[in-house]
């Protein structure tokens, strides 16, 4: 049986109806500009600013400027987040084997994880050694990746010593990031590493195309001493194509070194395009990966060395391939400061005089606008702000050779005569002597004078590492009372030794002001003695 349709309410009206309510409509409106027009139109108000009576004029200016500067950093926080996670879709890209493998084990959940956790985890450190031993084994000439900042501090005694012991390899040290360092500072290193081995200046190129792929990468504002041009890649191409004419036959390269060094953003360049995966992260490379040049040559990008916790505190804190968070921000960021001129950081930080390296940390929260809740300091993102800097490829400090010239213990008059076999020295000199001439040192704002911890030892066999690592980390995350009562399990974890009175001195600091939330703590230089004084004042 058929339905019956139901008639829709039609919106048809008669025309004296529709006129009428037109007529309406109009006289409301007319009763609305009447109304209007008798209370005056009000115009939005527009900010008057600060009055030039006011006190303190330029300091709230000043701290104005402090804040447009805070949203500046933070917008870049964000993109270098927006920059890892491309990092890990081009990663997954480029080798889906490590996702298969990752997500088989989960579809057999039915079983115990307890056994599987055990058996399937390993230390990412030993990984690193074993990857590391492969890369030299496999290599005919092994390239040392050094900071020109401090290359004495990224050379390892351990690894060159088992180049040296591995058989008939080569041993080249490359200069890299030489455009942070004063071009005399730069020359003198040269001087000093060129009695030992051969050394390359080179400078890395920072804006690549990646594989198959154009990236349209945006200018990044504030950000010094980053240039597209690369020096120094014909100079090692020449040294390392003279010494496969030498041998005959192809060989391959390795290229090792100390994390955030530049090992796979030398590839990159070698290759002319984005291959390897390079980041702010300490730690990318994982694996060897090998990328070939040409027929005839090959490259060999390896993870980075892993540091001895016999170091000093400095060395610790700039070559740990760990995280910030993983390591206490306040112990590595004073180690680093500990080892650098204290004029020249005052300079660059545009900081008054301080004391000691909380008083520093205090001032530096003040001048860049970092502010717990309730208005103190926070000293801890003042840290970390220090150590990324410290640690990344922006800042430009440098450190002086050893004035009295001193051979390395592994490495004899003889190994060292045979490193130099084969290659094309003179060459070399005069390709090193033409790419200093095309690099422009950094500002004379920006040059911090560092005090060298000498060479850095690394873990390079297995056995060395400790297994209590990763058992730590599990006690962690179950939530144990028992590492807060001394602060002694915290030592055990962390590389970086504690700094005495750190700890002890935070909380004097922190409840020593607190400033209502309409209030403005503000900090002013003199010019005659540079001492800070803190006001506050409340502003309607």
């Amino acid at each position: 049986m058929k339905r019956p349709k139901l008639k829709k309410a039609s919106k048809r009206m008669t025309c004296h109806k529709r006129y009428k309510i037109q007529k309406k409509v109009r006289e409301h409106h007319r009763k609305l500009r009447k109304e209007a027009k008798k209370r005056g139109h009000k115009k939005p108000r527009k900010d008057p600013g600060i009055p030039n009576s006011a006190p303190f004029k330029e300091a709230l200016l000043r701290e104005a400027e402090l804040r447009k500067q805070q949203l500046e950093e933070l917008k870049q926080q964000q993109k270098l987040d927006r920059q890892k996670e491309q990092g890990k879709k081009r990663k997954l890209e480029v080798d889906p084997g490590d996702e298969q493998s990752n997500v088989e084990p989960q579809q057999k959940s039915e079983e115990p994880k307890t056994k599987k956790a055990k058996s399937g985890k390993q230390n990412p450190k030993k990984l690193h050694c074993q990857e590391l031993k492969k890369v030299i084994e496999a290599s005919d000439v092994v390239l040392e990746v050094l900071d020109a900042r401090d290359p004495l501090g990224c050379r390892c005694p351990q690894v060159e010593e088992a180049v040296v012991q591995s058989g008939h390899k080569k041993l080249v040290l490359v200069l890299n990031k030489s455009d942070l360092v004063p071009k005399e500072n730069l020359e003198n290193w040269l001087n000093y590493l060129n009695k030992e081995l051969p050394t390359v200046v080179f400078k890395a190129s920072t804006n690549l195309k990646s594989r198959g792929k154009t990236l349209k990468v945006k200018k990044k504002k504030n950000v010094p001493f980053q240039s597209k041009v690369c020096c120094g890649k014909e100079a090692l191409c020449k040294l390392l194509g003279s010494f496969q004419q030498s041998c005959g036959k192809a060989i391959q390269v390795g290229v090792i070194g100390f994390p955030n060094v530049g090992k796979s953003s030398i590839i990159n360049s070698l290759k002319h395009e984005r291959i390897c995966n390079v980041g702010v992260p300490m730690g990318l490379t994982r694996s060897m990966q090998t990328v070939p040049l040409d027929k005839q040559i090959t490259v060999i990008d390896s993870p980075c060395f892993i540091i001895s916790p016999s170091n000093s505190s400095a060395a610790l804190a700039l070559r740990s391939p760990a995280s910030i968070e993983v390591l206490r921000p306040l112990e590595a960021a004073s180690a680093i400061l500990s080892q650098a001129d204290s004029q020249q950081v005052v300079l660059k930080y545009t900081v008054p005089g301080y004391k000691d390296a909380l008083d520093f940390f205090t001032k530096l929260a003040q001048r860049r606008g970092l502010h717990q809740k309730g208005g103190s300091p926070n000293v801890e993102s003042a840290a970390k702000l220090l150590w990324s800097e410290w640690t990344g490829a922006s800042l430009g400090y440098y450190c002086h050779p050893p004035t009295p010239w001193s051979r390395s213990p592994h490495l004899s008059e003889i190994t060292a005569a045979n490193m130099k076999k084969g290659f094309d020295l003179e060459e070399l000199e005069t390709d090193n002597a033409h790419s200093m001439q095309v690099l422009k040192g950094p500002h004379l704002t920006n040059r911090i004078l560092f005090r060298s911890s000498g060479l850095t030892n690394a873990i390079i066999e297995e056995a060395d590492i400790p297994e209590e690592l990763p058992r730590q980390k599990e006690h962690k995350q179950d939530g144990e009372d028992e590492e807060n009562v001394d602060g002694e399990n915290t030592a055990e974890s962390s590389d970086v030794p504690p700094v005495e009175g750190t700890r002890e001195m935070l909380p004097v600091e922190a409840t020593a002001s607190k400033p209502s939330d309409r209030s403005f703590t503000l900090d002013k230089m003199s010019e005659e003695d540079d001492d800070a004084y803190d006001f506050k004042t409340d502003y309607v």
